[in-house]
């Protein structure tokens, strides 16, 4: 039996903990950078699980795993989660109700355009590798194989770089300087998964250490 909860029922519930997280420390309705971030965020979720559903099914049941074999993975896990809640409690608190940043207009923009920039990336980087799983695991029952086009012949972990750009930007898009501070032990703790991961991938999977040679840069191109 299959314990993981519904793709689509994660969706619903992940967005009303986002919103909630958004407007109840905001004190208000009227934040017009919260309903900017949460109609982007959703129309990218929502668009991109209809795609998976339509064309890649087996990475859409993937991405729906939460449970990890490795200990290593569930601990970032869990060192995570109180940061992950406070980076999208704070803004409300910063931006809004207290104005602690008081960014102005065309930072927030900035920031917005990181955040699509990071999405479409994000995009493509799924639609190259199918085993773009939520988890660390070698796919064996999909005959896993080493991903080598696209993005990935620039990096050996683009989607951890898309990810990092969004964090940052989520943060600059809602207002918030203080929100980088969770925003930054998070990025500690995705560089430390990316390390983790690419020495399993080196040890466990056919032909990694042939793509590795080839594609030097684990994350940052030109730098690590």
């Amino acid at each position: 039996m299959n314990s993981e909860p519904n793709p689509y029922v994660r969706f619903i519930i992940m967005y009303v903990f986002i919103a909630l997280s958004l407007f109840l420390p905001a004190g208000t309705i009227f934040w017009i950078q919260g309903w900017i971030y949460l109609t982007i965020m959703i129309f990218f979720s929502a668009s991109f699980m209809t795609y998976l559903t339509l064309k890649d099914p087996e990475l859409l049941k993937a991405r729906a795993k939460t449970k990890t074999t490795e200990s290593w993975d569930k601990k970032l896990g869990i060192i995570n989660t109180p940061f992950f809640i406070l980076m999208y409690i704070l803004p409300g608190f910063d931006a809004v109700r207290f104005k602690w940043s008081n960014l102005p207009l065309f930072i927030t923009i900035i920031g917005f355009i990181g955040m699509i920039f990071a999405i479409i990336l994000f995009f493509l980087v799924s639609r190259a590798n199918t085993y773009l799983s939520r988890v660390v695991e070698i796919q064996k029952e999909r005959d896993h194989r080493v991903i080598t086009t696209g993005s990935y012949r620039i990096v050996r972990h683009p989607m951890y770089f898309s990810v990092i750009i969004l964090y940052i930007s989520h943060c600059i898009a809602l207002g918030s300087l203080f929100s980088l501070i969770p925003c930054a032990i998070i990025i500690i703790t995705i560089i430390l998964r990316t390390i983790r991961e690419d020495n399993m991938l080196h040890e466990q999977l056919e032909g990694y250490k042939e793509y590795a040679q080839k594609t030097r840069y684990k994350l940052i191109p030109g730098i690590w």
